[in-house]
């Protein structure tokens, strides 16, 4: 299918379009940029602008449309003027849509929108399926109005909306807010903790989609959300336990209150929604129970240890800067050597790879032919620091690996190995970094404060994209989920 995805460049729309090209769909990202959606999503994405002409032409050539447009609404304050801006967001962006899915010659086959479980209200402790009534309050109100939006373009057309829980992932969403205190040991409760949370991860969600995209029975609204809500107190010591931290550091109420006014409610109140229509169907999660959930997205990926003086690669390279530290990874993915080795192939892809936060940005423009002694220019930022990397390509073996070298940037030394190795119609990928960090004595506490757990995560995000483009491997399969 050619598939239109508007939001394509959010948390949840990056990891949707790796998802989609697995199943050899062609995405259109519907952008305010597109001139960056390259870069951003991978070499095989292409762009329309988000203007409402170029919106109406793509529709008419794709065969099904993925809405993910909106605003985040949590953590900020609800100002007049936000509100406004969460409305137009989701109202006008999802009216557009659905008004040139309605008026085109040739018809998209599906649409799927999406709205939140914020169209229930602050329920307290009732269980709340697609059956259950609307709730009150400004969100009740803006997902009902938005799904109406979506459901007007109904007939031809066929559609679903997709009430959203807190949608859980690495380098991103409501989790990306969290985990900073929680990792310094600064984390607890939100109020009572008595809230309800309904939630999904985001490696569900996506599959949610790529499932709705060929299969008819997907018609009307649907709870997205993990079988098995929590409260918020149990989330607190799920979280916990993951990054084995302390979590005594509850956030009272009127805290909230006077620094989020309104927008509090989001935060203190909740939902215990079940996916009952997706249970009927038969779907299955992967991540159903919130430790588990919490385990996959929190945990580093790899280990580093010191490098054994004299064992690292022999290169002239390395010889002049001498590594002190050595990364390990590696990544089974369920599809052939051929079209992952190709998809590393193209330097343009690396962007889909990258955590959003680090704003990775080629400073030429490719696309480029990938051999040995190729230099690549890209700036990337590392917390609020911007920074500017130069890599030279040292080794290039098609199909094999190849590896890379850092000639100017953050790292004293960076030395980055990739190997591949089929294992019948399977593909392991494996990492070695061999690195040191500048600064001396100063340094050492640098990398072990802050590069080793963060070179943990943006491989742990990696890994994450990898197998979202490719499949896990058969290993690691589905979990069958029953609601709380």
């Amino acid at each position: 299918m050619r598939v239109l995805v508007t939001g394509a460049t959010g948390f949840v729309g990056k990891a949707l379009c790796l998802r989609l090209a697995r199943d050899g769909h062609t995405v259109v990202a519907w952008a305010r940029r597109p001139e960056a959606v390259a870069s951003m999503l991978g070499a095989a994405v292409e762009a329309v602008p988000a203007t409402r002409e170029a919106l109406a032409t793509a529709i008419e050539n794709v065969d099904a449309v993925i809405n993910l447009a909106g605003e985040p609404i949590a953590g900020v304050r609800w100002t007049a003027a936000r509100r406004r801006r969460l409305v137009s967001s989701r109202l006008e962006a999802t009216r557009s849509v659905a008004s040139a899915v309605r008026t085109a010659r040739r018809k998209p086959r599906v649409l799927l929108s999406t709205s939140a479980v914020g169209f229930y209200g602050d329920r307290a402790d009732e269980r709340l399926d697609e059956k259950s009534a609307i709730g009150t309050g400004f969100l009740a109100g803006l997902c009902r109005d938005w799904e109406a939006e979506a459901l007007a373009a109904s007939g031809d057309t066929r559609v679903a909306v997709f009430r959203l829980g807190i949608v859980l992932g690495r380098e991103g969403g409501a989790l990306g807010k969290m985990l900073p205190p929680f990792r310094a040991g600064a984390g607890g409760r939100l109020g009572n903790g008595r809230q309800w949370m309904s939630w999904i991860h985001l490696e569900d969600l996506v599959e949610i989609f790529a499932r709705a995209l060929s299969d008819d029975r997907f018609r009307g609204v649907f709870n997205a959300t993990a079988p098995q809500p929590v409260t918020n107190r149990d989330f607190t010591k799920a979280l916990s336990r993951a990054l084995r931290m302390p979590a005594i550091v509850p956030v009272p109420s009127i805290a909230l209150r006077l620094l989020f006014g309104k927008s509090a409610s989001v935060l203190l109140g909740g939902q215990q929604a079940v996916p009952s229509a997706l249970l009927a169907l038969g779907h299955e999660f992967f991540h159903p129970e919130i430790d588990g959930a919490l385990r996959a997205i929190v945990l580093p990926e790899g280990e580093a240890s010191v490098a054994p003086r004299g064992q690292h690669p022999r290169s002239e390279y390395l010889d002049r800067r001498r590594p002190r530290r050595v990364l390990r990874t590696r990544t089974e993915l369920d599809a052939p050597i051929g079209k992952v080795f190709d998809f590393f192939s193209k330097p343009e892809n690396l962007g889909a790879l990258t955590p959003a936060a680090m704003k990775f940005t080629p400073l030429k423009s490719g696309p480029f032919e990938m051999r040995e002694g190729l230099t690549i220019d890209y700036s990337i930022r590392v917390g609020p620091v911007p920074l500017r990397w130069r890599t030279r390509i040292e080794s290039w073996m098609p199909g094999a690996g190849f590896v890379d070298s850092q000639i100017s940037g953050p790292y004293a030394s960076w030395w980055h190995e990739h190997t591949f190795r089929a294992e019948g119609n399977r593909t392991i990928m494996e990492d070695t970094v061999w690195y040191s960090v500048p600064l001396g004595p100063l340094g050492a506490i640098v990398e072990r404060v802050f590069v080793r757990p963060m070179l943990g995560r943006v491989f742990g995000y990696r890994a994450d994209a990898v197998r979202l483009r490719f499949g896990r491997s058969h290993s690691g399969g589905r979990v069958a989920g029953k609601a709380a």
